[in-house]
């Protein structure tokens, strides 16, 4: 575990480092917090104990079961959405191989257990139509991927691993994560 993860650090010192999902994980087994959830959800749930003591989600709950075996295109999405083996299929056999779970579709089915298996396609071909026209939002969870898209926006003629090795540098920092020009100081260590 990260040293400088402990029960004695204030929320807004907890805020000032960057963490990896491991040191956030053996950090909730070690002080008896539930262990599943995205980095995010590990994140809340770590300042909400930071500040008040409590350990919220120590209740294990278990998805309800899909009442429908067999997914077809007017199956209902349903409240308990997971992103199972067996919805991967259903989609790559109708969208094709390249069918990925991405991000902004993940979050589109969360949020629309009304709608069918039809509309999630048709909202698939949409999302994944507009991720190729912009660049898509990266999610604050994701810093190390925002913080690599950002370097090369800046460095077109630097490296990938020069980008790992100003990361490296910098989430080892007290504060923000986001790439500065100032962080090339880390290529001339050595």
């Amino acid at each position: 575990m990260n040293s400088k993860l402990n029960k004695n650090l204030t929320v807004d010192e907890f805020r000032e480092y960057y963490f990896l999902k491991k040191d956030l994980v053996d950090f909730c087994r070690s002080e008896g917090l539930k262990l599943g959830g995205s980095k995010k959800e590990l994140e809340e749930r770590i300042i909400c104990y930071l500040e008040s003591g409590v350990k919220l989600d120590n209740i294990k709950h278990v998805p309800k079961n899909n009442e429908n075996p067999h997914i077809t295109m007017d199956s209902f999405i349903g409240e308990d959405f997971v992103c199972s083996q067996k919805v991967r299929l259903f989609f790559e056999e109708k969208i094709g191989s390249s069918f990925k779970f991405k991000v902004a579709f993940q979050k589109w089915l969360k949020n629309n257990p009304d709608k069918t298996f039809r509309d999630a396609i048709i909202a698939y071909h949409d999302i994944s139509g507009n991720l190729k026209k912009n660049s898509s939002n990266i999610d604050s969870q994701f810093q190390y991927n925002q913080y690599i898209r950002d370097f090369f926006k800046s460095n077109e003629d630097k490296s990938f691993k020069d980008a790992v090795k100003c990361w490296n540098y910098k989430k080892n920092l007290k504060g923000s994560h986001k790439y500065e020009d100032s962080d090339l100081i880390a290529l001339k260590k050595d």
